[in-house]
């Protein structure tokens, strides 16, 4: 290895390609040509003679089909990953700043001992602890969060410590004491010794939070009075680090943006951009990185993983942001709900990386902060953005347009040395009066993505990076022609649930009416052979990865139900909000506590509510058993034996949601849903039988 003196010249991070095999490539022009075959001859069978309605429906949906696995199949053959190098990186005094943001908005929904173990891990990671502040986004205006946050504070001042001292590489309490994750170099007396005091602490720490705040104390009269939709704009700093250097504590900020019942208020995008301004006027880092309440992070070097790509000479002109993929710890054992994703990861990811890759993707992300204000900095620099569009850009506030422009510019600058002296202007800028006029009242600058995308994921620390192109239109204005199918991909993911609903239809609609839409004779083995291959492909991909047959099993069956359901309102929330007709609503998505995960089998168990994402997946149930009894009843007159099979075979897949017939309570389906339900089938089946009497 060479002297560090040449390691600045070398680059911080490459892009290494991975060959993907002939066997793997063969199976997917396997499937595109049986898919092709299966299309040419429906539009031969449909010109050729008076085809029927199903024939046409189920023209549109293998046609869409194909299209899919063309743009999927495009996205995956150019797998690569990225390596970095942190050695090669500036002396820790030369590092950038960066700001950590944290939010969450419910403390039932969200426990604070979640928040609590996020801001833990992040406040321990290997990075001079001056140059990082954890900034604490609280929706809900919660006391509990806010004596949460206090109390793991004062553990944080022995935890922070504890971790440095003995190299532990998994820095979130509860997973480290709960877990086989001792992971260290030393198993010394005084090892042994820090680690029980660690854990006592830490079981007080959880006690303390359990037992919730003396609301009477001066230190919660700020939340007296208040609700969760409607309070004033609170900010306390919780800790101050005045040290230099890699020991202490980061700053700490606690924050409850302002809210009123007719102000909009964005959801998390709001509270995004409230984050981005009150940092902004206290430590204005040039990075930032934000995380959800229920994450942790697993490598205390990510920072210094990311900075190789954002430092990179490379990076600095052309890196946006550094996604980190999201990982499960103790997930359930074969996947049961098809939602951990290490397939679509391992094949997907890879192949997005070798394309522009995917969007932000909401949470574990680094940005630079010029690149969420949203200007260019080359305007500031010639001076070509006048003080009236900065105003009008980021409010009146000249702290915060100040550390804009020079956000703007690279330039280092914070308002303040003490973050303390910003409070009075940190409410100013969190209140909601300040956004009227504004373009933070005007649109979500946080989700305001004005390029496009780079993405790739590095199996060693799991991250991706995230490439902006600052071009008004990111599909056609691409350097590389492919660039465009990446994001194709991720639209055609949500609109794949229409020709799934549509298809899955269509065998109850044949065996109602009487009729087919499957090819007779020698015709029906093109689609056999489609089914077989493609499982098989599937199937291989999973077992290359190490995953069992159940896992892919289960995955194959939740991708029937997720896009029929949760996708299918997805799409129908987007056109409602286009048309104008509803506005997009923001659900919380209840955490479990760790400590009361159960064991596997109780936790994969499928639980049912009185949502209305359930309807769906219950009509199409009935649907296929009313098929079922019809076929079986009257054989000779309902449809054929290819529809037969497709009725069956989606009842296997909705299996949970038979079982959730004949149960009760959380585990069976609520008789609201059932009779919702029930009269949409109802009112499928009267439509067959009257069209079919028509015609």
């Amino acid at each position: 290895m060479g002297s560090k003196e040449e390691e600045y010249g070398l680059p911080l991070y490459e892009k290494c390609w991975i060959k993907p095999s002939v066997q793997k490539k063969a199976m997917d022009i396997l499937i595109l040509l049986l898919l092709v075959w299966v299309v040419s001859h429906r539009i031969t069978c449909i010109f050729s003679s008076n085809s029927s309605f199903p024939c046409f429906l189920a023209l549109v949906c293998e046609s869409w089909f194909t299209l899919t696995w063309l743009i999927t199949i495009t996205t995956r053959w150019t797998p690569a990953t990225i390596k970095t190098y942190p050695h090669r990186l500036f002396p820790e005094p030369e590092l950038p700043a960066v700001d950590m943001f944290v939010t969450t908005a419910d403390p039932l929904a969200e426990p604070p001992i979640l928040t609590v173990n996020t801001v833990l891990s992040l406040l321990a990671l290997d990075y001079p602890t001056h140059k990082l502040a954890c900034y604490v986004s609280d929706d809900a205006c919660s006391p509990l969060t806010f004596h949460a946050l206090v109390q793991a504070s004062n553990f944080a001042k022995l935890w922070l410590p504890f971790c440095k001292n003995h190299n532990i590489t998994v820095r979130s309490p509860f997973r480290y004491f709960s877990s086989h994750h001792h992971t260290t170099t030393s198993q010394s007396p005084r090892f042994k010794q820090d680690w029980h005091t660690l854990k006592d602490e830490y079981d007080h720490l959880c006690r303390r939070i359990e037992d919730g705040p003396d609301l009477q104390d001066q230190e919660f009269a700020d939340f007296s009075n208040t609700e969760t939709r409607n309070h004033p704009p609170i900010v306390k700093v919780i800790w101050e680090n005045s040290e230099e250097g890699r020991d202490g504590t980061p700053h700490l900020i606690y924050i409850s943006r302002d809210k009123r019942p007719k102000h909009p208020h964005h959801y998390k995008a709001g509270a995004m951009n409230v984050l981005a301004r009150v940092s902004g006027l206290m430590t204005n880092a040039p990075f930032t990185l934000n995380v959800d309440c229920d994450m942790f992070v697993n490598n205390p070097q990510i920072v210094q993983h990311a900075m190789c790509v954002l430092l990179d000479s490379k990076g600095q002109n052309e890196v946006a942001f550094v996604q980190c993929p999201q990982e499960f710890f103790d997930g359930l054992k074969d996947d049961p709900f098809g939602n951990q994703l290490v397939v679509l990861f391992t094949y997907m990811g890879a192949g997005l990386a070798g394309l522009q890759g995917p969007l932000y993707g909401g949470t574990n992300c680094f940005h630079r902060r010029k690149v969420l204000y949203g200007l260019s900095p080359h305007d500031i620099q010639n001076g070509n953005i006048p003080d009236e569009t900065m105003v009008k850009r980021f409010g009146g506030s000249k702290e915060l347009v100040k550390s804009a422009a020079s956000a703007l510019e690279g330039k280092t600058y914070s308002p303040c040395h003490n973050v303390s002296n910003s409070l009075e202007a940190a409410i100013q800028v969190a209140s909601c009066e300040y956004e009227y006029g504004t373009a933070w009242g005007g649109m979500d600058i946080w989700i305001n993505n004005r390029g496009c995308a780079y993405w790739a994921e590095n199996p060693y620390n799991g991250l991706e990076i995230g490439n902006v192109y600052p071009r008004p239109n990111c599909i056609y204005g691409m350097r590389a022609k492919r660039e465009c199918v990446g994001y194709l991909w991720i639209i055609c993911w949500g609109l794949r649930s229409l020709p799934e609903i549509c298809y899955a239809l269509l065998p109850v609609y044949c065996i109602i009416t009487n009729s087919t839409f499957f090819p007779k004779g020698a015709g029906i083995w093109m689609h056999i052979a489609l089914f077989v291959v493609y499982n098989i492909n599937t199937m291989s991909e999973y077992i290359l990865t190490g995953l069992s047959m159940r896992a892919w099993w289960n995955n194959q069956r939740m991708t029937r139900i997720m896009a029929m359901n949760a996708w299918f309102f997805a799409v129908l929330s987007i056109i409602l909000k286009v048309l104008g007709i509803s506005d997009t609503v923001f659900d919380i998505t209840e955490k479990d506590q760790f400590w009361n995960c159960g064991d596997d089998e109780e936790a994969s168990r499928f639980t049912f509510d009185h949502s209305p994402m359930f309807i769906p997946g219950t009509t199409i149930l009935l649907l296929q058993l009313t098929a079922m009894a019809k076929k079986l009843m009257n054989e000779a007159e309902s449809g054929g034996v290819g529809e037969l099979v497709c009725v069956c075979y989606l009842v296997v897949c909705y299996w949970p949601f038979l079982k959730g017939l004949f149960l009760r309570a959380k585990y069976g389906i609520p008789l609201s849903t059932l009779c919702k339900s029930a009269a949409l089938a109802f009112l499928f089946v009267h439509f067959c039988t009257h069209n079919n009497h028509q015609y």
